[in-house]
């Protein structure tokens, strides 16, 4: 189950998303379900189409399933989907 404690080491293809910061103003605010993920960027399936939106230097929140949003800094996530279930968040 996921939940805002492991959310980083958790598979985040489906999980509706907003960007809350990013160094580029432009993708500020966009938000929809992502549908893809590689090491540096995440593929966000908007009303508008498909938006791909680097991790480094952007905030992201999520929404879990049970409605709970959580707001991750894009730089814990850069690394590749299959690598990122080992890491553990300190504290």
């Amino acid at each position: 189950m996921i939940t805002p404690r492991n959310v980083v080491s958790h598979e985040l293809t489906g999980l509706p998303v907003l960007v809350v910061d990013a160094y580029n103003p432009l993708q500020t605010n966009i938000c929809g379900q992502i549908i893809d993920e590689t090491r540096n960027l995440l593929a966000i399936l908007t009303r508008g189409g498909v938006k791909r939106v680097q991790k480094v230097g952007t905030v992201f929140r999520f929404t879990l399933p049970d409605g709970v949003r959580v707001d991750v800094e894009g730089k814990v996530l850069a690394v590749q989907p299959e690598r990122r279930i080992n890491i553990r968040l300190k504290k």
